[in-house]
């Protein structure tokens, strides 16, 4: 009885799946590989400040490639019957969602790039990482029935279902930021080590 845009958010972090490691590859990789790390070292720069400067970077080209994807949520609005018949409490909690997501798979995606100098390595631990921490879960749970709610709940996808029914619950926003941070610490980590 109303119009939504699901399909859109159902592909999305498929997308960026690929999209994202593709982006971050070259964050710390080129960096390492080319020699400059040296010299953004020698910066009155902090390893926090370098990593945050690159995640925020990374974060906000993505940010900016989604916005283009408003025209559907207002295509969908003129299209409704009645004009306005759209669940805009499941939209806001969708792209609340793809906020968190992205700034995981980005956070992620930044770690493996300060494991390698070679891009390639880099995107694909990246995409190996991510599809494990997105997909992987679910399918470990299918294999344990009794602790199926637990192991999927370690897993993004159960939390970015959760924030797109349009429920924001503490639980996911608390799990969506301990991972990035998680990953950002061990990408911090990382470099204090190269």
């Amino acid at each position: 009885g109303y119009a939504d845009i699901i399909p859109f958010f159902f592909l999305a972090p498929w997308v960026f799946l690929f999209l994202i490691p593709a982006l971050t590859m070259k964050s710390f990789s080129e960096e390492l590989n080319s020699g400059t790390i040296e010299l953004l070292k020698t910066q009155p720069l902090s390893h926090w400040q370098v990593v945050l400067g690159k995640f925020w970077a990374s974060l906000l080209l993505v940010l900016i490639a989604i916005i283009p994807t408003f025209v559907y949520v207002y295509a969908v609005y003129q299209l409704g019957n009645p004009i306005g018949n759209i669940d805009f409490g499941s939209t806001i909690g969708s792209y609340l969602g793809l906020l968190f997501l992205t700034g995981t798979y980005t956070s992620v995606g930044l770690y493996t790039s300060s494991l390698s100098k070679n891009q390639i390595v880099s995107f694909i631990g990246s995409l190996f990482i991510i599809f494990l921490l997105f997909y992987g879960f679910d399918s470990l749970a299918n294999l344990f029935p009794k602790k199926a709610y637990t192991i999927q709940s370690l897993g993004i996808h159960s939390h970015f279902k959760s924030i797109s029914r349009g429920v924001i619950d503490t639980r996911d926003l608390v799990y969506f930021i301990s991972v990035s941070a998680f990953f950002l610490f061990l990408t911090k980590k990382r470099l204090d080590h190269e």
